[in-house]
Order: C-alpha cells, then structure tokens, then sequence
C-alpha cells in the first residue's frame, strides 16, 4: 500500500532533505514532515472556510514547539511535562510568521493557523533553519490560498567560507550567522549577527542564502504537484468595495491628509489632524448613513490617509516630521541617571526613548537555558519592556509579549559580540531596556542605550555600538525613497523595516521584513549603506556623553577575583560536606563561586569590600599552594609525639617537625618547647617523593651557637 508523497532534494555536501506528506495529521488542511538525517518536523496548518468579521487584518498564528521525547530528555523543572513556549521557540515562531504573513493574499482575513512541531532530532542538524521550509510546504500541499512557496536558510562563514544550514557543532566557529527568507524570486527577511562584518559581505551572505531557498521553493512545487488537493484553491472571499462611498471619502479627504502630512507635526499632533479630517467628514454624512457605515469610512479613510502620505512624500521628497530621507532626529543621551544601579544611561531620540540599567552578579546568576535541542546557560542577558504609556495608551499587561521577547533578541545579538569574555571579564551581565516613549525604532535606541550603560557600568567592551532602523516608500512605477531611522508612521505605512547595529568598522547585527513582493538587491545595497552613515552619526553623538568604558565599576558593584586553580584542588577549597568553602564565606564575608573548566577549576571570589576580598584570596591561595622546599612558613602546632611536632603550614598541610630539628641544643621532649596551638615558623627542608610527607626545620632559622673549644 502506497502511503503519501514524498520530495528529495540536496542541500549540499551529501545532505538530502525529504518533504513527505499524506501519511500523518491528514484531517488538517495541509500537513507535512520534513526530514534531514534523524532531525524530523512536523507542519500543519488549518484555515477557517470563512472569513472572520470586524477586522481588517490576517489573523495568522504561527506556533514552533521542541518535544522533549525528539531528543531523549526530560523538561526541566518540577512538572514534567511541556508547558508555555520558551524564548527560542517564540523567537523560531516569530521568524516564520514574519516570512509568510506578507505572502497571504490581500484582504484574507480568515483565522489561520500554523503549527510546527520538532518531532525528532540528531542534536546536529539546526531545525530552525527548517522551520519554514515546514511551514510553507504545508501550505503547499493544502488548498489555501497563498502567494507562496517560501522558505528560510541559514548561512554562516567558518573559517572565510560561506556554509548553508551549518550543523549545530560547525557554529562554535561562525562568525557571520543569517537567517533569510525568501520565494523564487524575491528576499523578504533576513535575520541575523555578525563580528563587524561589511556591507558587501553581508549582501554576498544573502545572496547564497537566496540561491539555496530557490532549490527549496521548487521541492515544493514538485511536491505539490503530486497531491491532488493542492491543485484547486479555495475560492478567495473577494471584499466588495462600496465605490460610491469610497469615491465620496477620497473626494472629502485625500488633499486633506495630503496637506497635513506636509505640517511636519509631531506624533499626537499629527494622529488628532488626521482624526479631525475624518471627523468632518463623518459630520457632513447624513446621521443614519454615518451610523450605518461608520465602521467602511474608518477602514477607506486609512487607505486613503496610507495612499496621500506616501505621495506626499514621494512627491516632495519630504517626510511626516520634515526631514530628508537620511536625516537622523535629534539626540540627547545622559549616563549614571540611576545612581543606585551598577550602571544606567537615558538614550533619546526623537519622540523615541529607552532607559536601560545594567546588573553585574556572579555564575549563580546566569540564565540556565532546558530546551529540547538547546542546552546550557547564558552570562549576558538584555530584557527589553514597552509599557503601553510610552506610545501614551492603556492596556492590560499580560506577562512578557513575543514583541518584546524578539525585539530584546535582537538588542542582545547587537551588543553580544562586543562584550569582554573569559577572564576580561567574570561576570554575568543584564541589561534591562524601559521604553519610556515610542515612535518607532525603540529597538535600535535599546541597543544605544545599552551601550552607553555598560560603558558606564566600567565593562571593558571593544567598541560602542549603534543601531539603526530603515524604511522604504515605493509606488508601482518603481519609484522610491529610503529612509533612515524611520518613525512609527512610517513603519506602518512604509513597504520595509530593515534594523541594522554595527560599530564603527561593521555591522553587528540586523532585522528586515519586506511588506511587498520583494526587494531587489540594489534597493537593500542603498538601504545598507545609507544605514552605515546613519550608524556612524549616531556613533558621534553618543561619544559626546560618554566614548569609552569607565576604568572602574561603580563603589557599590561587586568585584570579582578570578583564581585559576588544578582540577584536583577543587574538593580542597570545598572540603567534606562544604565545610570548607563554608568557613571561609562566614569568615571572610566574600561570596565564592566554583566551577570545572577543562582541566582547571574557576574561583570567583566576589564581595564589594576589598579587606573581605583579600582575606578570602589568601585563604584560597594558602589551600592550593604547593608547598615548595626551601620556603620558610608560619605554622601551627596541631601535634606533639615523643618524637616531634606536627606543624599545619598550609590549610590541610602538616608536616613533621622532628625532635631534632627544633633547636640546635639536644631536647629531652618536645613540650619543653612547643605547646598544642602554638604558632611557629618553620622551614620546608624536603618532600619525600614517594609519600609526599613533609620534614620541617625550625633550628635551620636559629642562629647556629659557637662551638665551645673548651
């Protein structure tokens, strides 16, 4: 019995990947398992045969989740079962929704959902590099209209060459790491970090990305072809458009917003002009017509608003607030604003605003990261929050959204690859960005911000770092304008929001989401270099306040003392139950942190009080000394035999003090001398080789008497 359809393709380097459908989840409308190696997921996508009434928007959910069972583990925690989504799936989900949504047809406003599933998994091959390759082939073999196929490829260079969809032990040497997505024809996101990278190289990264995505997007055609129900679409629910009523508000309004979108306004001001012309045009309705179709001149009048103010701008080459395409709004910044944090800077630009704060703490304090395919833990961590007052509106909150999630991401791979590692530097840091205003690129202020607050907070980064957010405007004779560090309205309005950070000799880090058919490379070429420019200018403003890291961490931070110590001292310095560590934390006031590296152990000694600091150093360094002949020490008299003393000279350390080598005159016992508890110094005057026991002198540290001739 012949079960499904399947199409193979090569990804290169002897890599095959198979789609295969028809053989599970058949009751959704469209589903598939796409497998390279033993890494298999599982797609599915269902849409409502109607549309959904009173919006006017595509109500699309994407959903990734990672089953535990696809790689033998276990979740973490207490209960033992998997619950919300974690970080890296909402991140997964947002990269393929933002892929697909621009490819549903206009106007589909039928609830959609799409969910992907990592089902089983090698732990070497990435799945989020075939997350949309799932999703879009799911849709493929469905009946659902949908301007597809599309699909994502990662590319990262190791070692100076570019590798497409690298396994997950080859990243360890990437220094490049896209995201792109793409149809047949056109790019329509791309995603990524990179270690200051040019301009050119990043485009030749997209353009491999793109070569490998065709092979992709042809698989799924080829399997679509196969599956009968792929080849008759639903039938598109077409709005229907009340001409009359839509000639009349264009006729009432259009020059009106065109007029107002020429009054360089700033954003409240510009939202209630626009407000009132809509008003006015309600009022001149008659009163039953206006109650009867209120909500259609709402839903015209924003296309038609949309409309004038992107000829307005194309036409006079001028934007909402009067600036040129690539002028930059003005820029004020502030450091140390919050005295009381480890480090703070207020970074405004424009009507756009973030106060962020850094918190330096120990090992203990790093983020442990469970998943199903990622494991591990991450000593640099950048929240963002965007409270509803910062765009001066009211809304529930509702625990963390997968906005605030992925524009966060985006913030931390900006500064990620400038922050200090190793010994440089010992702690674990969190940057916390609050939007206290918003109109449009708050993300990139974060990343500002971010980098003036670590500066200030006396961590050693290489370099300031700056973001940036472009737009674009383009009718269809191909005209355009780009536009940089873009305002909220012109996001909304705009065909692209392409995010760019980067220092003073490369970029860092970028975001783009195309909301048209595609953008061709010369377009993306000017968008990054205008973005360059505006990066650079950016960079001047912030060194005006502040254009390198403090010397030191402010009085009240915590200083950290990294000692490198043998492997096998580490149960030294813990001793039996803790009971070492724990008398010197008690003692000493100093927190101590260990951990295995390799073939050494790690000692973080952490206090913001220098003497307990110092104090818990020397007891460190006293246990892992190795005592060494020669050296003379101060010791204490733990024993007393007929034979001699035993002398701690080092915690755990003992060492035989004989008889003979107490004073120079002959001794009847050794109590004449020492007592129990007695301090004594001593010298170390050998190490057996075989035993390691310790002989100790202390007459070698006498002055030697005259021989008496008598």
């Amino acid at each position: 019995m012949n079960i499904g359809h399947s199409q193979t393709f090569e990804l290169g380097a002897g890599r095959d990947i198979t789609i295969e459908t028809g053989k599970l989840a058949k009751q959704a409308d469209g589903s598939v398992v796409v497998r390279q190696g033993d890494t298999m997921l599982l797609a599915t996508v269902v849409s409502a045969k109607g549309a959904k009434e009173g919006i006017d928007f595509l109500p699309l959910t994407v959903e990734y989740r990672e089953k535990y069972p696809s790689t033998g583990k276990f979740p973490g925690g207490f209960i033992k079962r998997e619950m919300r989504p974690g970080d890296n799936e909402i991140l997964v989900s947002r990269l393929v929704d933002r892929a697909l949504r621009p490819l549903f047809p206009s106007g589909y406003h039928h609830d959609t959902q799409v969910f992907i599933s990592l089902i089983s998994s090698d732990k070497e091959t990435m799945p989020d590099a075939l997350a949309c390759l799932a999703a879009s082939s799911a849709l493929a073999v469905s009946d659902i209209n949908f301007g597809g196929p599309i699909s994502e490829a990662r590319v990262a260079r190791i070692n100076g060459e570019f590798v497409v969809n690298p396994g997950k032990s080859q990243m360890e040497e990437a220094d490049l790491d896209i995201m792109v997505a793409a149809t047949l024809d056109n790019v329509v996101m791309v995603e990524g970090e990179m270690l200051e990278v040019s301009e050119g190289e990043m485009l030749e990264a997209v353009k491999i990305a793109h070569e490998a995505i065709k092979v992709q997007c042809q698989a799924q055609l080829d399997l679509a072809a196969q599956v009968a129900k792929a080849a008759t679409k639903r039938a598109l629910e077409v709005e229907e458009i009340d001409e009359d009523l839509y000639d009349r508000v264009k006729a009432g309004t259009y020059q009106k917003c065109y007029d107002a979108a020429k009054q360089n306004n700033e954003k409240h001001a510009r939202k209630e002009a626009f407000s009132a012309i809509k008003e006015e045009f309600v009022t001149s309705m008659d009163e039953e017509e206006a109650a009867e179709k209120g909500g259609l001149v709402s839903k015209y009048f924003y296309r038609i608003q949309k409309e004038a103010i992107r000829t307005m701008m194309l036409s006079e080459n001028q934007r909402l607030d009067g600036r040129g395409p690539n002028q930059i709004r003005d820029i004020w910044s502030e450091v140390n604003y919050l005295p009381g944090t480890h480090g703070s800077a207020v970074f405004t630009r424009g009507e756009t605003q973030s106060l962020t704060t850094i918190t330096l703490g120990t090992k203990m304090n790093e983020q442990n990261v469970d998943g199903a395919f990622h494991e591990g833990s991450d000593k640099f961590m950048l929240h963002y929050n965007f409270p509803p007052f910062s765009t001066g509106e009211t809304r529930p909150i509702r625990g963390i959204s997968r906005r605030e999630i992925g524009h966060g991401n985006l913030a931390m791979r900006a500064l990620k690859p400038m922050i200090p590692t190793g010994q440089d530097n010992p702690y674990t840091v969190r940057v916390v960005s609050d939007i206290l205003e918003s109109n449009g690129s708050s993300s990139m202020a974060t990343v500002c911000a971010g980098s003036m607050a670590l500066m200030d907070a006396g961590i050693q980064i290489k370099k300031p770092v700056s973001g940036i957010a472009m737009g674009l405007i383009i009718n269809d004779e191909g005209k355009y304008m780009v536009l940089s560090d873009i305002l909220g309205d012109e996001d909304h309005l705009g065909d692209m929001d392409f995010k760019v950070t980067g220092t003073e000799d490369g970029i860092t880090a970028c975001q783009m989401d195309i909301k048209v058919g595609g953008l061709s490379y010369e377009i993306m070429e000017k968008a990054l270099l205008q973005a360059k420019e505006g990066r650079l200018h950016i960079l001047g403003e912030m060194a005006k306040t502040i254009s390198a890291p403090n010397a030191e961490l402010k009085p009240h931070a915590p200083r950290i003392v990294q000692l490198i110590i043998p492997k096998d001292m580490i149960g030294s310095v813990i001793g039996p139950g803790g009971k070492i560590i724990q008398e010197i934390q008690k003692e000493t006031g100093a927190t101590l942190v260990i951990e295995e590296v390799g073939d050494t152990g790690v000692v973080d000694i952490v206090s913001d009080n220098q003497e307990s600091r110092d104090q818990a150093v020397a007891r460190v360094k006293a246990i892992t000394a190795i005592p060494e002949v020669g050296e003379i020490y101060n010791g204490k008299v733990k024993t007393i035999t007929a034979f001699g003393a035993f002398v701690e000279i080092l915690p755990g350390k003992d060492g035989l003090l004989h008889i003979s080598e107490i004073e120079w005159r002959r001794l009847d016992s050794v109590d004449s001398v020492l007592k129990e508890g007695q301090e004594v110094q001593v010298k170390l005057i050998e190490v057996d080789p075989k035993s390691g026991k310790l002989r100790l002198s202390r007459k070698a540290l006498l002055p030697k008497p005259e021989r008496n001739e008598a």
